[in-house]
């Protein structure tokens, strides 16, 4: 039996979340999470969409990402199926990389889109790798408080949210404890 198709249309929001198979490591060091930021942008090249946040924790991924005029499916399989192969060629590996098929829960809304952005934006604190989100490097959070600048990342649709001094506004609500 064929697997259901995803909704989509131009412009859908996606929480796309991928995991290592067997929830093995996605990432051993630097360069592995750097190639899988590159496979991002070649994915880009060929698929336009627009990220509005990520994080790739050691065996999964979060992005927070913006369809234009394709699907996400061939956005996450053209990134994926280059990692992958990158991937098991380095380690001397073959099979599978990524754990079946990838999660895209659709956003259906502004209060939805900014709980996702927090919420990936957290991962590395509720998993206690760091005590601040900006220490985490693996993320696109420090590109929200215009610690690094990443080719990859619009933050003008979050960032509209929050009126003057969005920045600041921003961080409170990531950083705040409340559960919103």
């Amino acid at each position: 039996m064929a697997r259901q198709r995803r909704d989509w249309f131009p412009g859908a929001i996606y929480h796309i979340t991928s995991r290592g198979n067997r929830k093995e490591s996605l990432f051993h060091d630097e360069a592995d999470y750097r190639r899988y930021l590159t496979m991002l942008k070649k994915a880009k090249e060929k698929y336009p969409y627009t990220l509005h946040a990520y994080c790739l924790m050691n065996n999964h991924i979060h992005l927070l990402l913006e369809t234009s005029n394709d699907p996400p499916g061939n956005i996450i399989h053209t990134a994926h199926t280059s990692y992958a192969r990158y991937f098991n060629k380095r380690y001397d590996l073959v099979g599978h990389v990524f754990q079946g098929r990838f999660g895209a829960k659709m956003i259906k809304d502004a209060a939805h889109f900014l709980y996702v952005s927090r919420y990936i934006h957290r991962n590395p604190i509720e998993a206690n790798l760091v005590k601040r989100p900006e220490e985490y490097q693996w993320s696109s959070y420090s590109t929200y408080l215009k610690l690094k600048k990443s080719p990859l990342i619009t933050t003008e649709k979050i960032l509209q949210y929050y009126g003057d001094d969005s920045q600041n506004h921003y961080q409170k609500y990531v950083e705040s404890t409340l559960d919103y």
